[in-house]
């Protein structure tokens, strides 16, 4: 047994209970977290990602969504999130508190925003239309934060308007989404 990872997670405790004590505060919503907040890395880390999850847009229901994980996808790919249609230009929410990782684009999802989330999960916004006003990477962001709205950007310019949302679990890549949205309360 090796006592050096609880060393290390106790000291990690102790420097978080510190800056707390010294009044280091998370960001408010929408400021730059960036590495001014190591502190919110450690504070992710620790903290658990619930087992039910806000809807990731406006408006939708639980039983408006249908699983389209692992459908077959264009060269040999299979889907690896959901896939949420509503209006062009519906408010894209955050699910989870967290530190945006990106904002911008990738050849599949078009415009996107990564969010580093509890557990350190990431969770992904793609074919978004547009990003939310004033938000960039480093941003602290709350649970319903708005961080764009639904498109078609990316690979899916020829399907109606809907978000793709992708969640990745540290270390274990990318799981089926639905489970935990199914049972939102929103």
């Amino acid at each position: 047994m090796h006592p050096q990872p609880f060393k290390i997670r106790h000291s990690l405790v102790l420097l978080f209970s510190l800056m707390l004590l010294s009044g280091c505060q998370p960001p408010a919503s929408g400021e730059s977290a960036g590495l001014r907040y190591p502190v919110l890395y450690m504070q992710l880390q620790q903290t658990t990602l619930p087992q039910q999850l806000p809807m990731p847009v406006q408006d939708i229901k639980p039983r408006q969504i249908q699983d389209t994980w692992g459908a077959a996808r264009s060269e040999g790919r299979k889907h690896q999130g959901i896939d949420i249609f509503a209006k062009r230009g519906t408010a894209v929410l955050s699910t989870t508190q967290g530190i945006v990782a990106k904002v911008g684009l990738d050849s599949l999802g078009g415009k996107v925003v990564w969010i580093i989330g509890p557990d350190l999960t990431r969770h992904y916004y793609a074919h978004l239309d547009d990003y939310a006003e004033q938000i960039q990477t480093g941003d602290w962001v709350e649970v319903g934060q708005v961080l764009g709205y639904v498109g078609n950007s990316g690979n899916a310019k020829t399907t109606p308007p809907h978000l793709h949302y992708g969640l990745y679990l540290n270390g274990q890549g990318a799981i089926n989404p639905y489970p935990y949205l199914s049972t939102a309360s929103l």
